[in-house]
């Protein structure tokens, strides 16, 4: 009988839990379309101009500070988050993204091409683990202790945000 009770406190404990962290990623106003930028916690900027944002993505800016790189991490193609990227922040579709990151690691205009990642929970691992790391992930996915930028001066969720999964 004990150990039933102990099993329901468990389950109504996790429950709340669960509720309040969904709540919490509502309450910040993230809605299920909004794309976020995403951070390594270590990371020293918290918002960028969307004109900043496109350089650190072409790879024309490629370092935080002097002794931090920028480590660009890029959604795998087919997925909905990297279609977004390249229609909205690239200007590019696939083709010309791909042909784009060859020709400038040719040049040697670039250290380093993006890492591509096959899922949005192994973007989460990497960012979380790389100092320096960018990424993109669906804002109400994003958990602590990632650090989402504001972009223009706002973050996913925030009336004038123009970072979305579906072009409107």
């Amino acid at each position: 009988m004990e150990s039933s009770r102990a099993g329901l406190v468990l389950a109504v404990t996790a429950s709340i839990v669960f509720a309040a962290s969904a709540t919490g990623a509502r309450a910040q106003g993230a809605r299920t379309d909004d794309l976020a930028i995403v951070v390594n916690p270590a990371t020293p900027v918290s918002q960028l101009t969307f004109g900043e944002l496109r350089q650190v993505f072409m790879g024309d800016r490629q370092y935080w500070t002097p002794d931090q790189p920028v480590v660009l991490l890029v959604r795998a193609p087919t997925s909905t988050e990297r279609d977004a990227v390249l229609n909205l922040i690239y200007q590019m579709r696939e083709p010309q993204f791909k042909q784009y990151w060859i020709a400038k690691m040719f040049r040697a205009e670039a250290t380093a091409s993006p890492k591509i990642l096959i899922s949005n929970q192994l973007t989460e691992q990497i960012l979380a683990a790389t100092p320096g790391a960018i990424a993109f992930l669906p804002a109400a996915d994003v958990k602590p202790p990632l650090k989402i930028l504001k972009i223009d001066g706002l973050l996913p969720g925030e009336p004038g945000y123009r970072l979305h999964l579906r072009h409107k």
